[in-house]
């Protein structure tokens, strides 16, 4: 799709970006919350489908397979029809991972009663190795969203599963790990009262500040440097890693970028992240601000307020169930570091601001 034409709407005051950090718990009760993402409750899930067929042409193909997806919980069962697909780019290399991240498209729409009622599409995001062991990055991964809605309600919304996968040739069970599903970004855009744009790229001055702001702070505070916010790669609609959405109004624009796929980041620390090539660091633990100048006054905001709300993020990485006491205490010394690093406003200025794009 052609770049839009965007008018910027204006600046929202600095105490407007203090007020959205300090309200996070605000949207928990939207009408418009579909019901998978209304509570935290770890669902237990089985997909029967040809596995073995989708894992081996995974890196070179997302050809959909059909497939069955059940709640297996007798007090809310329920069974649909399902396309089941590879997705993603890095994961779906042999490579890095024998398993790939799945899309899951309903064939028929899940009726009102439904826990899936209002989806059509969902990513699921799972194991990527065998190994127990190697699920404890995803479960690291689902606790940087969680971070992120603390933050903000302009945020995706995750739902840990229990997945039992079968093989649809032979009906046996080929192993059961935790995974997520992520909210659809449409879901997201309309829980806000917003909607999905869609664009080639952006010009930096159509973000709206009150939210590059408290974006680029959560990103330096889990440590990932793989992502923009105003254009993708060369090819790739906009933006690397991230979603827009905003508020059309006479043709015009207040553009929220909303961020997604953390495994790169330091938080995560997946075996197989790297850098990116242009950004000078040691390894992905090593934070690096790459928020804008332009929006310096909105970061600071962002950071003072966060500054009371330590515990509340530190609790998130306790309640995250499945996570080992070693990638917890982990996690917990790594967000640690980051309060330390937004302790004083002088600490702000040294570690993010003097940092910042122009």
């Amino acid at each position: 799709m052609g770049a839009f034409m965007f008018k910027f709407v204006g600046l929202i005051s600095t105490s407007l970006v203090m007020i959205m950090l300090s309200t996070h718990t605000a949207y928990a009760a939207s009408k418009t919350t579909t019901p998978l993402f209304k509570d935290d409750e770890v669902l237990k899930v089985k997909i029967i489908a040809p596995f073995k067929t989708l894992t081996a042409r995974a890196q070179k193909s997302t050809d959909p397979y059909e497939a069955t997806l059940s709640v297996d919980d007798p007090a809310k069962s329920e069974t649909h029809a399902i396309s089941l697909s590879a997705r993603g780019v890095s994961r779906r290399s042999k490579e890095l991972c024998d398993f790939p991240p799945l899309r899951v498209e309903f064939s028929e729409k899940p009726g009102d009663t439904s826990l899936f009622d209002g989806q059509k599409r969902l990513k699921l995001v799972t194991h990527c190795k065998r190994s127990e062991r190697f699920q404890q990055y995803y479960l690291l991964e689902y606790t940087a969203y969680r971070l992120y809605n603390l933050m903000t309600p302009r945020s995706l919304k995750v739902r840990m599963a229990e997945i039992t996968y079968i093989e649809e040739k032979t009906g046996k069970e080929r192993l059961t790990r935790l995974g997520f599903f992520i909210e659809d970004i449409d879901d997201a855009a309309a829980r806000n009262g917003l909607e999905e744009i869609e664009v080639d790229d952006i010009a930096r001055n159509q973000i709206a500040p009150s939210q590059a702001g408290p974006y680029a702070v959560f990103q330096y505070m889990i440590g990932n440097l793989d992502w923009s916010m105003h254009s993708g790669p060369d090819g790739d609609d906009c933006c690397h890693n991230t979603k827009l959405i905003g508020a059309p109004i006479d043709n015009s624009f207040e553009i929220t970028p909303v961020p997604y796929d953390f495994d790169y980041s330091g938080l995560v620390d997946a075996p197989y992240a790297a850098p990116p090539d242009s950004v000078r660091v040691r390894n992905v633990r090593q934070r690096r601000f790459r928020g804008f100048c332009a929006h310096n006054e909105e970061t600071m905001a962002a950071a003072k307020a966060l500054r009371a709300r330590k515990a509340e993020f530190l609790t998130v990485i306790e309640q995250t169930k499945g996570m080992r006491d070693a990638a917890r205490l982990k996690a917990a010394n790594y967000l640690e570091s980051f309060f330390d690093a937004i302790e004083t406003d002088e600490k702000i200025e040294k570690n993010l601001l003097s940092d910042c794009r122009s």
